[in-house]
């Protein structure tokens, strides 16, 4: 490895904080543990399936190789928030798998959080969100992670802009600061100056939902008609559930 990599992966600090999955492709293979936040909507669909007792496989492409990926899995599909029917209730918004039947499992595509779950190789990945932060930040405390012995990489997701290049997203910034937040909270980790920066941009914040609510992606989705998405993903620290990618899918950490 090139001496000035050394840089970009943080090292010396127990949490560690990146963007997208170039970002996690670039830490992975340095930490022990690696968190996956994509606030509106994957991680937080993903919470909500996982309560329900449901195994969620993600998968990285939303082509017709989703649909025969599913089958293979005797999984249900989770289709895009238009496109969900009362014979295909399952969808990618949270709100809708909220409302849905529950399923023993089901196939969850997203290009970027099951990019990002992708990167971690063998390593843990837990599933964040601002529904379960302070559960996820226990969790990893619990488990040791956030010390240079073996840290973690907690990633935010974002967007895409039309030409497919990542753009920063406000709400996934801070469902990551809110993790990492509550992982200094209950373990004596050591934050890398970024991860740092994105507990304090969650801390600093006063009022988190109408923050969401009111940023490009939540305007975006309010527009199209799923404001209840914003909702949900919005409902800080309900949930005691902890996903964590067990043989191919999130299911609830015991």
């Amino acid at each position: 490895m090139e001496r000035d990599v050394d840089w970009f992966l943080q090292t010396g600090s127990g949490a560690r904080f990146d963007w997208g999955p170039v970002g996690a492709q670039r830490l992975a293979a340095d930490v022990a543990c690696l968190v996956v936040v994509d606030v509106l909507s994957f991680t937080t669909s993903v919470t909500v399936a996982v309560e329900s007792g449901t195994r969620v496989f993600p998968y990285p492409w939303r082509d017709d190789s989703a649909a025969e990926f599913a089958s293979r899995r005797g999984a249900r599909l989770a289709v895009g928030r238009r496109m969900a029917t009362p014979a295909s209730p399952w969808s990618l918004s949270p709100a809708a798998l909220r409302r849905a039947p529950s399923t023993p499992r089901l196939v969850l595509p997203s290009p970027n959080g099951s990019s990002i779950a992708a990167a971690a190789g063998e390593s843990p990945v837990a599933a964040g969100c601002l529904r379960n932060a302070t559960a996820v930040g226990r969790w990893l405390a619990r488990h040791g992670y956030g010390t240079p012995d073996r840290p973690v990489a907690v990633i935010a997701s974002g967007e895409r802009w039309p030409d497919g290049s990542l753009r920063p997203a406000l709400e996934d910034l801070l469902g990551a600061g809110a993790v990492l937040a509550a992982l200094r909270k209950h373990f004596d980790a050591t934050l890398s100056p970024e991860a740092a920066a994105a507990a304090a941009c969650f801390e600093a914040t006063p009022d988190v939902v109408t923050a969401v609510a009111a940023s490009a992606s939540g305007r975006e989705l309010d527009g199209g008609g799923f404001a209840d998405d914003v909702a949900v993903a919005t409902e800080l620290d309900v949930s005691t559930t902890v996903p964590v990618l067990t043989d191919g899918a999130f299911t609830a950490a015991a």
